[in-house]
């Protein structure tokens, strides 16, 4: 019954914009962190950013930080990533993830969304 839908990614050019967003349901979305990862062609999934489950407090990894931004409006049940200056690099299956505030890990994943920059 829980679900994570992505939506927002496509296609853009170096130095572009996206903003992803992930709906969530069937869970008590306020008692969730929440986080961004992605997995490009022939490479590992990786960690892109994080929220708290209150919206205070956010990490980014080293590649992103300063270029995109995590928010969420519990309100709506959704989370954000803003990508701004969008590098080639960038290019990658862009999936939302929860984890429970009271445990570590991520428990529930959606299906992704695809983000393509072209140089």
């Amino acid at each position: 019954q829980i679900k994570l839908v992505e939506s927002g990614g496509g296609l853009v050019q170096a130095g572009g914009s996206l903003r992803l967003s992930c709906a969530a349901s069937g869970l008590t979305f306020s008692n969730y962190n929440m986080g961004w990862f992605r997995q490009a062609p022939g490479k590992e999934r990786e960690f892109v950013a994080r929220i708290l489950w209150s919206g205070g407090s956010t990490y980014y990894a080293d590649s992103v930080k300063g270029r995109f931004t995590i928010s969420r409006d519990n309100g709506k049940n959704t989370v954000y990533l803003q990508m701004n200056s969008l590098k080639p690099e960038d290019t990658a299956i862009y999936y939302c993830a929860a984890s429970s505030r009271f445990q570590t890990g991520y428990d529930y994943w959606g299906q992704g969304t695809q983000v393509t920059v072209s140089s």
